[in-house]
C-alpha cells in the first residue's frame, strides 16, 4: 500500500471537512461531543480487547513498566476519557468570539475575532487517551484533526478513533473531520511533516525524540510539546514536611507523565537535615536517587549522578538530587537544564518565592506545591491537547483557546486609502 497517497487522501478530506468545522453550530458539536462519549462507555469491551492484544505485544517487546503503564486502559480510564469529552462540551466555545474592536477616524469599524486554526495533526506515542482528548478539544474548537498514534497503541487507538468517528458523524460533524492514521511506519509520521497544503499545524506529543526529529524536519508549523525536566527546589525556610509531601507527590504519584519531577534541588543550609528525611521517604515509594557529591556525602546510599543526569526525562521512579549554594545557585541550574516546562520552590520567605517565579524561565513556576498540577484539567480547561514548552503562538496547557487563531473583521462604508 502507497502510505503517502493515502495519507494524502486523509488529509485532503480532513481540508475538505475543515471549513465545515470553522462555521459548525456550538449545538452540533456539543451533542457529537456527548454522542461520543456514550459511545466510548458503550464499546468499552471492544476497545479493551484491542488494548489488551496491544499490552501483550508490548510486554513481549520487554517495554518499561512506565510505559505499560501509559498504554494500559481499563474500565475507569475509559471512563475518564468519556468524562473528558462531556467536560469539553460543557466549556464556552471560542469560535467567533470577539476579543477586540475598534472604530477608526475614517468610520472603518474593525473588528477581531477566534476562528479555528483548520487542519491539526497530532502525533503521539503511547497514551490511547490522547486520541479521545486530541478529537474532543480539535472538535469543540472547530477544527479538523488528523491523528497518528505511537506503534505500540495502534489496535487501541484504531479502536477509540472508529468509535469516536462514527458517533461523530451521526450527530452532524462533517465526514473526514476525524482522521486517525493506522499506519506504524516511521514514513507516516515524516509525510504529515511535509504536507504544508493540507495540515496546518503539528503537535507532536511524546519523547524527546520524536518532538526533536519533528521539530527539525518538518515544513508544517510544528508547536512543540511535552518533554519535561521538572525541577523542585526546597529553599532553607521550607517547611520539611511540606516539602517532603510536595517532592514525594511530584515524582511518585504518576512518574512516565511530563509534568512529574525529574530533579530536587536543596539549600545548603538545610541539606543535612532534610536529605535523610527525603531519602527515606523516596525508599518507602522505591525511587532511586541519584545524588551530587555533596548529596552522597550526605545520603551515601545514593548512587553517583552524571552530568547527563541533570537533563534527563527519567520517566520512571529515579530522582537526581544536588545540594545548591542558595536560590541564585538554584535558578542558574533550572535555567540552564530545565526544559520549559514547570519548576517548583517550597519555601516560607516571600521575597524567594517572588524571585522565583520572576526570574525561572517556565511555562508552569509553582511556591509550595506539585509540578503535577501542570495539566488542562488542573487549570479549568478541560481536556488539553498538550503542554506546550515554547513561546510562540501558546506556551503551558493547551485548550481551546489556544487552538484558535485570530481574523479581522473590517466592514466600511466606502472609505479608500489616500
Amino acid at each position: 500500500m502507497d502510505i503517502k497517497n493515502e495519507i494524502i487522501k486523509k488529509a485532503e478530506a480532513a481540508k475538505a471537512a475543515s471549513y465545515q468545522m470553522a462555521i459548525l453550530p456550538t449545538g452540533i458539536k456539543n451533542k457529537a461531543l456527548h454522542a461520543m462519549a456514550d459511545a466510548l462507555e458503550r464499546r468499552a469491551e471492544m476497545i479493551l480487547e484491542a488494548n489488551t492484544q496491544d499490552l501483550e505485544d508490548a510486554r513481549q517487546k520487554g517495554l518499561k513498566r512506565s510505559y505499560l503503564d501509559r498504554l494500559m486502559l481499563n474500565e475507569t480510564r475509559i471512563a475518564q476519557m468519556a468524562e473528558g469529552l462531556r467536560q469539553t462540551a460543557a466549556l464556552p466555545d471560542p469560535v467567533s468570539q470577539g476579543d477586540w474592536s475598534t472604530v477608526r477616524p475614517n468610520g472603518m469599524e474593525i473588528r477581531r475575532i477566534r476562528v479555528p486554526l483548520g487542519v491539526i495533526g497530532i502525533i503521539y506515542e503511547a497514551r490511547p487517551n490522547v486520541t479521545a482528548d486530541a478529537a474532543a478539544l480539535c472538535l469543540k474548537s472547530g477544527n479538523a484533526v488528523v491523528l497518528r498514534g505511537g506503534s505500540e497503541a495502534v489496535r487501541s487507538n484504531t479502536a477509540i478513533s472508529s468509535v469516536l468517528s462514527k458517533a461523530a458523524y451521526k450527530s452532524g460533524v462533517p465526514e473526514g473531520a476525524l482522521q486517525f492514521v493506522e499506519f506504524t511506519d516511521r514514513e507516516a509520521v515524516d509525510v504529515m511533516a511535509h504536507l504544508p497544503g493540507y495540515i496546518d499545524v503539528i503537535i507532536p506529543r511524546g519523547g524527546a525524540g520524536l518532538i526533536r526529529r519533528i521539530v527539525e524536519n518538518s515544513s508544517v508549523p510544528v508547536i512543540e510539546t511535552g518533554t519535561g525536566v521538572c525541577h523542585t527546589f526546597v529553599d532553607e525556610s521550607a517547611d520539611f514536611d511540606k516539602a517532603i509531601a510536595i517532592a514525594v507527590n511530584a515524582k511518585t504519584s504518576h512518574p512516565s507523565v511530563c509534568n512529574a519531577m525529574e530533579t530536587l534541588l536543596v539549600h545548603r543550609a538545610i541539606a543535612g537535615e532534610f536529605l535523610p528525611r527525603l531519602a527515606e521517604a523516596m525508599k518507602e515509594k522505591k525511587v532511586e536517587l541519584r545524588g551530587c557529591e555533596e548529596a552522597r556525602a550526605i545520603c551515601p546510599d545514593m548512587k553517583e549522578a552524571t552530568e547527563e543526569d541533570w537533563s534527563t526525562e527519567y520517566g520512571d521512579l529515579i530522582l537526581s538530587v544536588k545540594v545548591v549554594e542558595d536560590l541564585d545557585a538554584a535558578i542558574r541550574h533550572i535555567n540552564r537544564y530545565n526544559t520549559g516546562h514547570s519548576d517548583a520552590i517550597v519555601t516560607r520567605n516571600l521575597e524567594s518565592a517572588h524571585r522565583f517565579q520572576r526570574e525561572v524561565d517556565a511555562a508552569a513556576v509553582y511556591v509550595n506545591a506539585s509540578t503535577r498540577f501542570t495539566d488542562g484539567f488542573e487549570f479549568g480547561f478541560g481536556a488539553e491537547i498538550g503542554i506546550s514548552t515554547q513561546k510562540l503562538h501558546a506556551r503551558g496547557p493547551m485548550g481551546l483557546e489556544e487552538l484558535t487563531s485570530t481574523k479581522y473583521l473590517i466592514c466600511g462604508d466606502g472609505q479608500v486609502r489616500v
